[in-house]
């Protein structure tokens, strides 16, 4: 990763991951998104599928008023379908990535620089992308947190 944060281009392998997935409005997500994790950690943890990285939020689409998500973790293996809970997988391949440094809130600039790359260097992004929450967000410090940006390329 850049240490400048600027995106680049990465080769990922794929990852299961086990998500909770809804349509949920935009104004909704901190709940959601709560709730997911919470979720799926008791589903992972009640079938022995152990979680092996930090939370993740795949978007499916473009997001409008509401957004097609799914948030959990990766796990060592699929899980079994319950309590809304599934698996997916990451897919690897070349991926376009970028570190944000900063609150959520401030992610839409950092969106808005990684569209105008991919358009620059000629890249057509794929119809998934994710979010890795690399740091929680520390109401001391909150222009810390660490969130990962990947999309993978079409």
């Amino acid at each position: 990763m850049s240490e400048n944060h600027e995106p680049e281009i990465v080769n990922l392998e794929p990852r299961t991951v086990a998500v909770l997935r809804e349509r949920v409005p935009m104004n909704s997500l901190v709940d959601y998104f709560g709730r997911a994790f919470t979720t799926v950690s008791q589903v992972a943890s009640e079938q022995g599928a152990v979680i092996v990285g930090p939370p993740v939020g795949l978007y499916f689409g473009v997001p409008t008023d509401t957004v097609d998500v799914a948030a959990g973790f990766p796990t060592d293996r699929p899980v079994t379908p319950a309590e809304g809970v599934t698996s997916e997988t990451l897919p690897g391949g070349r991926t376009a990535q970028v570190l944000h440094v900063g609150t959520y809130d401030s992610m839409k600039a950092t969106y808005g620089r990684l569209s105008s790359w991919l358009a620059a260097e000629g890249l057509t992004p794929g119809p998934v992308m994710w979010e890795t929450y690399l740091t929680e967000p520390d109401p001391a410090a909150p222009e810390t947190p660490q969130t990962l940006i990947d999309w993978p390329l079409a």
